[in-house]
């Protein structure tokens, strides 16, 4: 049995096994210095690109995070296979293994995708007034799962991004101007020219109001007041009044309250719902 098992067969058997082993060893060294070089060039051309890109720091980590995973896990395959070692059983290993972490985390795998979506597209940025979900508010922080905004009433609400990316969104912030639509109610039998005049005369005294077009907007105009709608309690005439993104509550309030004051003093009724009961004895 001893003599088998030193037999020159065995010896020679050996030593192929070494030299093989050897060689592959070389390539395998190789291979890595080669492929560490290239993850390095490759992660530098990653990060320029996204720099170039001015993508959002928080996404940016994350980004070449993923990139410098992706490519040390191909570089340890191809390690793996120069020793002979077959590579599709670990492949097929981290796919199931992937597959049953996404199907366990896909609310929060839907969220980091939404985040991703809105960091690369930038629908809205920190600082904008946005609405979503029901909440309206500033946006304070953009995160990979979750925006916060806060709202006018400093309450901080936190959205997964998720809806944010597949849902409604209004953003208040893209447009320089903003358009405030007003309606006010007047009794039936109201002289409409004096009401229109009356409320140009408020118009024109702040000087937060749009007087005119402006060159650089396409739907910026001129004050506009008319008739749109014969109530049951009385006539509605619209108000649409352009200012700046900025000064829209400034002007929704002034609007409201003046018109409101003014009009009331000039002896004009604001009619309202009101319901007689007969008691029948």
């Amino acid at each position: 049995m001893l003599e088998k098992i030193f037999s020159p067969e065995t010896y020679s058997m050996l030593g192929g096994m070494a030299i093989t082993f050897c060689k592959n060893l070389i390539v395998a060294i190789i291979v890595y210095y080669v492929g560490s070089k290239l993850i390095k060039w490759i992660s530098k051309l990653v990060t320029k690109a996204l720099e170039r890109s001015k993508v959002d720091r928080s996404l940016f980590s994350f980004l070449t995070s993923i990139v410098n995973v992706v490519l040390w896990f191909v570089l340890a395959i191809i390690i793996i296979s120069i020793f002979g070692i077959e590579t599709s059983s670990f492949i097929a290993l981290f796919a199931s293994a992937g597959v049953a972490i996404g199907m366990a985390l896909s609310g929060t795998l839907s969220n980091f995708a939404g985040g991703v979506m809105v960091l690369l597209f930038k629908p809205y940025k920190v600082g904008d007034f946005i609405e979503a979900q029901g909440y309206m508010g500033t946006v304070k922080q953009i995160q990979i799962f979750n925006t916060i905004i806060r709202t006018n009433d400093a309450q901080t609400v936190i959205i997964p991004n998720g809806t944010l990316s597949t849902g409604m969104l209004k953003n208040y912030s893209t447009e320089p101007y903003r358009r405030v639509d007003l309606d006010f109610k007047f009794a039936y039998g109201t002289d409409l020219n004096k009401v229109k005049e009356a409320i140009q005369e408020i118009q024109k005294r702040n000087p937060l109001i749009m007087q005119a077009p402006v060159a650089d907007s396409e739907v910026v105009a001129a004050p506009w007041i008319g008739l749109t709608l014969l109530d049951e309690s009385g006539v509605v005439v619209n108000t649409r009044t352009w200012c700046k993104g900025s000064d829209y509550w400034a002007v929704y309030f002034y609007m409201n309250e003046t018109v409101y004051q003014e009009l009331k003093e000039r002896g004009f009724m604001f009619p309202f719902n009101r319901m007689d009961v007969n008691i029948l004895k």
